[in-house]
């Protein structure tokens, strides 16, 4: 999850913006954010193989398994590790709890698995794209290397169409991959995810955390009390293979 607050310097040299309050990091729910920003809106940045690596890396999927989904794309901070604010330490990453074998499972069934994420810290002057992708490169060491990353570094006001709950880094990371959206499920902590999953014609489950707003909970199509519950509900309600539930 990700968002935040920053203004525009005046003539001159551009002022470092200063970080947000707890919480400011969240975005809206309701919809893409509104334009007005100082940047021209841009692409996310796209990390992963290629289509044809995706396919030959892919464990044949079981015979007589019914229709599964085609891909299953993660939020990274409060969903597959403990949420830092702006951590460009990857010394700091830990995996949430059933994280590893949530995303074990969906390999076990021949699914591809990525990973979408607002990084609003790099708009913010607290990140680097480095930084960024060290802790990226520590998520993979963690729980195995993800078919993709589609990341968001602008922020709430910049006017993109990437940063969650705006639908771009879901079709892109879609794109990258070619599957359909609709047969994509996005996981994700809060509201924000599942609109962007919404906006994009996906499939989206909430795992609550404590950081979850009540209405992002109570408005939620479908939750989930941890990723291995949100993983079965992604195959269908199968027991992942070699996962317990």
């Amino acid at each position: 999850m990700t968002a935040g607050h920053g203004h525009r310097a005046g003539p001159g040299r551009p002022r470092r913006r200063p970080p947000s309050p707890p919480g400011a990091d969240r975005a809206p729910t309701s919809g893409p954010p509104a334009g007005g920003s100082r940047h021209t809106p841009s692409r996310p940045w796209l990390y992963g193989p290629r289509t044809a690596a995706v396919e030959a890396a892919r464990p044949r999927r079981p015979s007589g398994v019914p229709r599964l989904p085609q891909a299953v794309l993660f939020d990274r901070d409060g969903t597959l590790v403990v949420d830092v604010p702006y951590n460009g330490d990857p010394a700091r990453v830990r995996p949430m709890p059933t994280a590893a074998d949530a995303v074990r499972a969906v390999r076990a069934h021949g699914v591809a698995v990525g990973v979408v994420s607002n990084q609003s810290g790099v708009a913010r002057g607290l990140l680097t794209r480095r930084q960024v992708e060290a802790v990226q490169h520590r998520v993979d060491e963690l729980l195995g290397d993800f078919d993709v990353w589609a990341v968001c570094p602008h922020g709430p006001q910049d006017g993109c169409r990437c940063r969650k709950p705006a639908p771009g880094l879901v079709l892109a990371a879609c794109r990258r991959l070619a599957v359909d959206p609709a047969r994509t499920a996005v996981i994700g902590d809060i509201g924000a995810d599942l609109a962007a999953a919404r906006a994009a014609g996906a499939r989206g489950i909430l795992v609550p955390t404590p950081a979850t707003r009540p209405a992002e909970t109570a408005a939620a199509e479908e939750s989930a009390r941890d990723l291995l519950a949100a993983v079965r509900l992604a195959l269908g309600g199968r027991p992942p293979s070699g996962a317990a539930l």
